[in-house]
Order: C-alpha cells, then sequence, then structure tokens
C-alpha cells in the first residue's frame, strides 16, 4: 500500500466512527501516542478505543491533509487538521459547543513489508486548544495577564 493511501486509511478511520477502521491501515501490534495518551497504546484495539473517547467529546470530528506529506521508504511525516465541535463530555471540561480547528503531525513508521503503519506518534498543539476551548485565555488578553499575575509572573506589555 501506498503511502498516500496508508495516510488517506488513517485520516478516514479517524473520520468514519468506525475503531475496527484502524486495522485496514495500522499493524496489529501498532505503537500510538499522542499528548493525551496516559502511556503509549500497544495494539490497534487500544489505539480504537482511545479514538472512541475523542469521538464521544467531539461527535462531528473530521480529520484532513493540511499539507505535503513527506516520506521515504520506511518512515512518513502526515500533515493533518482536526476540525470538530465540543459537543460531549471531556474529564473534568462539561461540553462547551465551541468549534475547534487543531492542527498536528503524524510521524510514522512503517511495517517492515511497507504495508501498514507499525508506530505512529501523534504531535498537536494542547494548549492551542484549551484556548479555543476556553480553558485557558488568549494570549495578550486580560484574562492571560491575570493568570499570569495570580501566579506571580507579574504584568507582560
Amino acid at each position: 500500500m501506498s503511502v498516500d493511501a496508508l495516510a488517506d486509511g488513517l485520516q478516514d478511520a479517524f473520520s468514519g466512527r468506525d475503531p475496527a477502521a484502524f486495522a485496514a491501515v495500522c499493524a496489529l501490534d501498532v505503537h500510538y501516542e499522542d499528548p493525551l495518551c496516559a502511556r503509549p497504546l500497544e495494539s490497534v484495539g487500544a489505539l480504537g478505543d482511545h479514538i472512541e473517547r475523542l469521538w464521544t467529546a467531539f461527535p462531528d470530528a473530521r480529520m484532513e491533509a493540511a499539507g505535503a506529506r513527506l516520506h521515504d521508504d520506511r518512515f512518513a511525516a502526515l500533515p493533518v487538521k482536526l476540525l470538530a465541535h465540543h459537543r460531549g463530555e471531556l474529564p473534568e471540561l462539561p461540553p462547551t459547543d465551541r468549534f475547534v480547528v487543531v492542527h498536528g503531525v503524524f510521524y510514522c513508521e512503517l511495517t517492515e513489508d511497507r504495508e501498514k503503519l507499525w508506530r505512529i506518534r501523534a504531535f498537536f498543539d494542547l494548549y492551542d486548544a484549551a484556548v479555543q476551548l476556553g480553558v485557558i485565555p488568549k494570549p495578550g488578553s486580560a484574562g492571560e495577564r491575570a493568570m499570569l499575575l495570580l501566579r506571580g509572573f507579574g504584568l507582560r506589555r
């Protein structure tokens, strides 16, 4: 399978609401990490379970390509963006009904036969996502200055 086909399949799996869809593009013993994982996940089933929590909080989540995919014989960098409304529960955060666009990159290693994704590490900006959800104040706002003052950092211009 080509890297583009694997990338398209990964995006479709994230957007499709079927945790079993990851098996079409990921090795059964896929190793997956992202900023929301407490520890690396080590199976396609664990990945599906993890993403089901995303779908619970963001039922309309969809993933799209966000730039050129870079790859060689064994590794690939896949820029993406996740678009969604926060309409479901997150731990300690009730639904905000806010729309978020979170840019990220999947850094992937393919299996030896180059047919599936074996290691996937997702990088995305949790700070920006928290600002979009209203969890923390926007940079440069009065709310940010107040938060920094309370934290003992003083005021910035």
